[in-house]
């Protein structure tokens, strides 16, 4: 069986590693075509992962639709703006497609799974989020993360494919509760970090993350999620990880708002998308749309792209 990743970004790489080094063959495509080559001569990804040597057995593609005609699994693990348009390369494809990608698209509203049933709708979706930053994981640091599809043999066999003795995987049958527990926590740890920022405390951000819980549960069952999914590791474990870690970018993005810094200058220093950014968008439009109360979500979005003193959005 051969897998192929269409993203060779941090948790694409990542995960590409974990697939090799069980023994599978594994090819990787990326936009960067330097993240390639390094891959291919130095078997590091020194551009995304850098300090994780790869598995000497990975390959690399230029060309995407190579990589889709030769692969019997397809990985998605591109930001989520550019999702669709490699779904797009998928339309005639009839296996399966596993999603490693967290955000909601703004003109739809769709999640990623979405954007697969309606542009791929011959192929087999599943969806994988949960608490998994792509640095631990590729340095074998037990994590556990959801595989969730409509189809319950599909996401038994994302599980079975990604289960590792560091990587538990669990079930669910509630693709879209999972996937917006992933996307809209990035959107809260913007907030997070803009109270790291202006220097609140641990208080404030247990605060903080607490209603923030019932916020995502509250549009989330509006639109159709199951309310307990944002109990489990996409919900509650994704939240926690990436308001509380150093690692989460964006944490740090809202950190340096919080201290000041205009936000078109921060998101220009990043060399990757902040998923945080456009779905706290999305996330307004959802919100707005299904006359769903979402006060932090809001005040987030009235910052980014309002241009609200985040002193006063408190």
């Amino acid at each position: 069986m051969k897998i192929g990743f269409l993203g060779a970004g941090a948790w694409g790489t990542a995960l590409a590693n974990l697939l090799a080094t069980k023994g599978l063959k594994v090819i990787l495509w990326d936009k960067c075509t330097e993240a390639l080559d390094q891959i291919r001569t130095y078997k590091e990804n020194l551009k995304y992962l850098p300090g994780i040597k790869l598995h000497p057995g990975i390959e690399v593609a230029y060309d995407p639709h190579q990589l889709i005609s030769e692969s019997d699994v397809v990985i998605i693990a591109v930001v989520s703006t550019a999702f669709r348009q490699c779904a797009k390369w998928l339309t005639q494809y009839n296996k399966y497609i596993i999603s490693v990608t967290k955000g909601i698209e703004y003109d739809t509203g769709l999640t990623m799974t979405g954007i697969l049933e309606e542009v791929v709708p011959g192929a087999i979706h599943v969806a994988i989020s949960g608490p998994s930053f792509a640095i631990e994981v590729a340095k074998q640091i037990p994590t556990a993360v959801v595989s969730a599809s409509k189809h319950e043999e599909a996401a038994r066999f994302a599980q079975e494919l990604f289960r590792t003795n560091y990587l538990r995987v669990y079930t669910s049958k509630d693709t879209l509760g999972v996937e917006l527990g992933g996307a809209l926590k990035n959107v809260i740890a913007i907030a997070a970090g803009i109270s790291d920022g202006l220097g609140f405390g641990d208080n404030s951000k247990a605060a903080l993350v607490t209603r923030a819980l019932s916020e995502i549960r509250r549009l989330g069952t509006a639109v159709g999620a199951m309310s307990d999914t944002f109990n489990g590791l996409s919900g509650l474990g994704d939240l926690t990880v990436t308001c509380f870690s150093k690692l989460s970018r964006n944490r740090a993005f809202g950190e340096r708002i919080g201290k000041g810094e205009s936000v078109q200058s921060v998101i220009q220093s990043y060399s990757t998308t902040v998923e945080g950014y456009p779905t706290a968008l999305a996330a307004y439009r959802m919100a707005k749309k299904f006359n769903v109360s979402t006060p932090i979500i809001n005040q987030v979005y009235s910052i980014l792209y309002e241009g609200k003193d985040p002193k006063t959005a408190l």
